[in-house]
């Protein structure tokens, strides 16, 4: 499937269409997946260490990237493609993780803010 025409060199190697690799063409090349159909990786180029990915297509993602291609933020992080690290209140937030988009924490009850960080109109004492 991977081969071009024209056969095999002099040791019997033989000639790959780009996306393939190997003696034989029995493999994808780097930067493709998928072999007997060897598609491109499409790795996100801010959110992948390379265009390099798994034989099912799983690019390698910076430590604050995920997805298949590496085009969304991690958990913890928002604002693609900036990926900036959550910053929830500890006092005031549910949990340490954010909206993936616009960075909202899941505030506890009477609290408000985009961290969650200060008492809603009417509530006193924060974080108490």
């Amino acid at each position: 499937v991977g081969t071009l025409p024209g056969g095999c060199d002099s040791v019997g190697r033989c000639f790959c269409r780009p996306e393939f690799a190997g003696p034989r063409c029995e493999q994808c090349s780097p930067g493709h997946h998928s072999y007997p159909h060897c598609y491109a990786c499409s790795c996100d180029s801010r959110g992948a260490v390379d265009n390099n990915c798994s034989p099912a297509g799983q690019c390698r993602c910076h430590a604050n990237f995920a997805g298949h291609t590496c085009n969304q933020c991690a958990v913890g992080f928002y604002g693609y493609p900036s990926c900036t690290p959550c910053q929830c209140s500890r006092e005031g937030s549910l949990h340490s993780t954010c909206d993936q988009e616009t960075g909202q924490c899941s505030c506890r009850p009477k609290v408000t803010g985009l961290r969650c960080d200060s008492c809603v109109p009417g509530a006193y004492g924060f974080p108490h």
